[in-house]
């Protein structure tokens, strides 16, 4: 049986968890340790969904508003409240600056970065 992100965060009901066993479905090489789930699939489905909206929209909270059907302050309380909770920490010029979701999609919003810079920076 494959179960999908989605159905195993929901699964785990918001507790931590690590993977301990990866097999791969078409030729069945299996993998054992202690892995830990990437920032975005630790959240539960429905803020996966919303972060996969938001991406889907190009990072524009007017479309968001348009699709969810609610103001700004809601789309950007959601988004903040989900960034919260994928805060990570930077090397920059060889000290660590901790940068905050929130703060990378405050420059997104405010055009200093495109989708793609934050997408990026998201992800390390």
């Amino acid at each position: 049986m494959t179960l999908s992100w989605h159905k195993l965060t929901d699964l785990v009901g918001g507790k931590d968890f690590t993977i301990e066993r990866v097999r791969t479905v078409d030729d069945g090489i299996a993998v054992e340790g202690d892995f830990e789930l990437p920032l975005l699939a630790r959240l539960d489905a429905k803020d996966q969904s919303y972060v996969a909206a938001f991406i889907h929209c190009h990072g524009s909270i007017k479309q968001m508003e348009r699709w969810f059907g609610v103001s700004y302050p809601t789309i950007k309380a959601r988004l903040n409240r989900i960034a919260e909770q994928l805060d990570f920490a930077e090397l920059v010029d060889g000290e660590t600056l901790v940068a905050t979701t929130s703060g990378v999609l405050d420059r997104l919003e405010s055009g200093e970065i495109d989708a793609d810079e934050a997408l990026v920076e998201l992800a390390r």
